[in-house]
């Protein structure tokens, strides 16, 4: 009896889910403007694959801008040049007690802002300050400029945009005098830097089918580490010149990237479908569509396809952020995943801010961390579509906090595997990192998506924020940077539970649709329980 329950249960539950597809209510409705979109230009064809790669190269300059702090603003190493046997100066010595003449710095002061400017015995708070400025700069920009790819400019202008913004604000930071000028570039460059990846994102994945969508979501992640990757090799190649010339070695690239973008990139139709702007929409279909030739013709495409006005939501600029906060399901959707995004920043981008903090060298260390991040995204790449998104997100915040926490035990056996608990640990916070962002795309309709994208960018972001600070303060006491780390992503990690799964579901456009198939999910678990308990 025990042996044939299993069957019976799930045997009822399909039924359940056949029956619930066939309800009147269910026929009256148009096909979906995603399997519309899949049956006119197919779902993955070589325009969509170079569209995709093209796109997710953003994330390499993003990525660069992100951790360039970690060189230009690092604590050089210094020697004394006293007199052999003289017992003042030696290399425990603080070097803000000793006299100017009795030591001096292993490169030139131009290599980085702390020898540049003095800046060697000022406080914490002022030497964390540029790179805090930077991800302050991230969470307002997410704020004020998130909603604008949903509503007025698109994913393609706001992608052209940023890119542009981000690289000028970079090359001027290049002429700063001071440690105040250049923290107010950097928060400029962050505020720019800020819808880059969310834009990008989510322009590569609206123009593929959901099959494929969580491997195109990956290929950004594949960019961001080599963005990351490309630093330590830079900066390396920069050791000895001054920390401006690494500025300028990434700006540069960055700026002719945005004069292609405006050039070659195309808008999602799915976008142009939802604001209205229907001929735009049918253009860019048909000029995808001429790269596949197996797939349907756009003529009967324009027929199928009707949205309701009131479901393509309001034009105003904040409209997004309003019907997030509107509806119950979405709001409790986006605190979670919010508060999860946060606990998965700390550590995303503390661990790496951090590494200084080792004994270990600093090129290394970051080089090793950067590579961390592609089997993460190979993991990711290859297994997006067998794994399921709540639980993936809870094993592998739990893994980096454990992880994190015990980078801080103190001992010569602990000291000797510190640099390995980091890399496990940050590998686990990138896994997480981009499972999470693809677990976003999922759960929210095209309406207000790169809006519910960018606010969770934000919350990683704010964890960013916080960082600075934090790696700072442990420089004297570890377990206020790595121990706080993983006790703040294990507990927030366990937000998971609150989300629905979303592997395997067709992507919604408007609200309503959304609540549609939550109400239909609903009923089709709750039919297959009840045929459980009557077996």
């Amino acid at each position: 009896m025990a042996a044939d329950s299993t069957p019976l249960i799930i045997s009822q539950a399909d039924s359940a889910e056949s029956d619930i597809n066939t309800l009147p209510c269910l026929e009256k409705r148009l096909p979906s403007l995603d399997s519309n979109i899949e049956r006119c230009i197919g779902d993955f064809g070589w325009s969509q694959f170079i569209q995709s790669i093209f796109v997710s190269m953003a994330w390499i300059f993003d990525a660069q801008q992100t951790f360039i702090s970690i060189f230009t603003d690092a604590h050089p190493t210094w020697h004394c040049t006293t007199r052999l046997g003289d017992e003042s100066c030696n290399s425990v010595s603080n070097i803000c007690h000793l006299p100017k003449n009795s030591w001096s710095w292993d490169w030139p002061n131009h290599i980085s802002i702390i020898s540049d400017w003095s800046l060697e015995c000022t406080s914490s708070i002022v030497t964390g300050l540029p790179a805090s400025s930077f991800f302050m700069g991230c969470l307002v920009g997410g704020f004020v400029l998130a909603s604008l790819a949903d509503s007025s400019l698109g994913r393609k202008n706001m992608l052209f945009l940023s890119c542009l913004m981000m690289s000028l604000s970079s090359m001027l930071t290049v002429f700063s005098a001071n440690i105040w000028i250049y923290s107010a570039l950097r928060f400029l460059c962050g505020f720019f830097r800020s819808t880059i990846g969310t834009c990008a994102l989510v322009l590569a994945t609206e123009l593929v089918g959901k099959s494929w969508r969580g491997q195109v979501g990956v290929i950004g992640f594949f960019c961001f580490t080599l963005g990351f990757l490309s630093l330590p090799a830079m900066a390396y190649m920069n050791r000895g010149s001054s920390w401006r010339s690494l500025y300028l070695w990434t700006s540069i690239p960055a700026l002719f990237y945005t004069i292609l973008v405006h050039f070659f990139v195309r808008e999602s139709p799915r976008w142009l479908f939802v604001r209205g702007r229907e001929v735009e929409a049918m253009a860019t279909l048909r000029s995808i569509a001429s790269f596949n030739p197996s797939t349907s013709s756009t003529r009967d495409f324009s027929r199928s396809v009707s949205l309701d006005p009131q479901e393509t939501g309001n034009p105003n600029l904040y409209s997004a952020f309003k019907i997030l906060l509107q509806k119950r399901w979405a709001f409790r959707r986006l605190s979670a995943v919010m508060v999860i995004g946060f606990g998965v920043g700390l550590v995303y981008y503390g661990m790496p801010l951090g590494l200084g903090n080792l004994k270990f060298n600093l090129y290394l260390s970051v080089t090793f961390n950067a590579l961390s991040e592609l089997p993460s995204s190979l993991f990711t790449f290859f297994l997006i579509g067998k794994l399921n998104r709540k639980s993936s997100v809870l094993v592998f915040t739990t893994i980096s906090g454990v992880c994190s926490i015990l980078c801080v035990l103190k001992g010569n056996v602990w000291i000797r595997l510190q640099i390995a608990l980091e890399l496990v640990s940050f590998f686990s916070a990138c896994t997480a990192f981009n499972i999470l962002l693809i677990f976003t795309i999922e759960m929210f309709p095209t309406c207000v998506r790169n809006s519910a994208m960018s606010l969770v960018r934000q919350a990683l972001v704010l964890g960013g924020v916080l960082c600075p600070m934090l790696v700072a303060v442990g420089r004297e006491y570890g377990f206020a940077s790595y121990g706080v780390f993983g006790i703040v992503i294990g507990c927030c990690g366990m937000f998971a539970v609150c989300l629905p799964e979303t592997r395997g579901r067709a992507l919604c456009d408007t609200m309503e649709e959304e609540e549609h198939a939550e109400v239909v999910r609903e009923v089709v678990v709750n039919h297959g329980m009840n045929a459980g308990l009557e077996s």
